[in-house]
């Protein structure tokens, strides 16, 4: 009996030994309240606006290109599980969040309040580019950033979320998002202006992504689904032969400089590219406030 109980006492102590504790989030263990957010627009607006009282993260790598199409790995879900904050677009974006289950307590959807302002395509458009693979444009325009406008309310449904979070901060918070704001305004009057000086010309894009853009500030515009890097076909050389034609098309909009061989046609064909990157990912340099007021000064030296 006696040497039973010593190997239960042993069994005890190995059993004891080998739990695993859970690992307390880092708002439990005393540091700073973590806010998740789906793209880069929001890691901003949170940042501007959170200071040092929150940590934002966005764990997308800049290597995958447009984050509504990445998909994050399971350690990646399990940190948007634990935030105690989560900063969703709103407008169908970011496609993971179908098959990932997120506590509905935690999770803003900054774009709700004008969802009755959607943008929607005609029809669905299936192809790939970069890292992303194949995949899907929905019904639903995703984009909602870009117009300014958006950006300035989504930017304040930010506000508001980290206020819930840290209510200590509110004043400081205001502050921070009125500086904000006021950027947002200025970069919304620079876009209305070179918009302005494009006047009745068409411009075309080589993707279905600047639709918020050009309702806020009047563009008109015709999107293909073109990819910097992917040589499109003699069909769709076609299209944009005509559409030049028909349509006096001088400046063709890129979401990112396109391969050289496909620049030389591009211009070969009358049109100058203007780089009008979206930022739904990290710039390759400078912030979202910087990327935006290149952007429109690019769409400026095209005119």
């Amino acid at each position: 009996m006696k040497r039973v109980l010593v190997a239960l006492f042993v069994m005890l102590l190995v059993f004891a030994g080998c739990r695993r504790e859970p690992v307390p989030s880092e708002s439990e263990a005393g540091g700073l309240p973590q806010v998740y957010t789906v793209n880069y627009p929001l890691a901003y607006f949170a940042e501007r606006i959170g200071g040092d009282a929150v940590k934002v993260v966005f764990p997308a790598p800049p290597e995958e290109g447009d984050p509504a199409f990445w998909q994050p790995s399971s350690a990646e879900i399990r940190g948007y599980q634990q935030a105690d904050l989560v900063l969703a677009n709103g407008a169908d974006y970011a496609k993971w969040r179908k098959t990932a289950t997120l506590p509905s307590s935690t999770v803003v959807d900054t774009s709700k309040a004008f969802a009755d302002e959607y943008l929607r395509h005609e029809g669905a458009v299936t192809h790939s580019h970069g890292p992303e693979g194949a995949h899907e444009h929905g019904v639903i325009d995703f984009t909602t950033w870009l117009d300014t406008a958006n950006a300035r309310r989504q930017a304040a449904a930010v506000r508001d979320a980290l206020v819930k979070l840290c209510p200590a901060e509110t004043a400081t918070f205001e502050k921070r998002f009125k500086e904000l704001d006021a950027d947002l305004d200025a970069l919304d009057r620079s876009l209305r202006e070179a918009a302005a000086s494009v006047g009745d010309q068409v411009l075309v894009a080589s993707h279905p992504v600047y639709n918020y853009m050009a309702r806020r500030s009047g563009l008109s515009l015709v999107s293909l689904h073109w990819e910097p890097e992917e040589m499109p076909s003699d069909e769709e050389w076609a299209k944009l032969s005509a559409l030049v034609k028909e349509r006096s098309v001088r400046i063709m909009l890129w979401e990112d400089q396109p391969d050289e061989s496909i620049a030389k046609r591009v211009t070969d064909a009358g049109l100058r590219i203007a780089v009008f990157r979206p930022c739904g990912n990290r710039p390759p340099e400078g912030d979202y406030l910087t990327e935006m007021k290149q952007n429109i000064q690019r769409l400026r030296e095209c005119l």
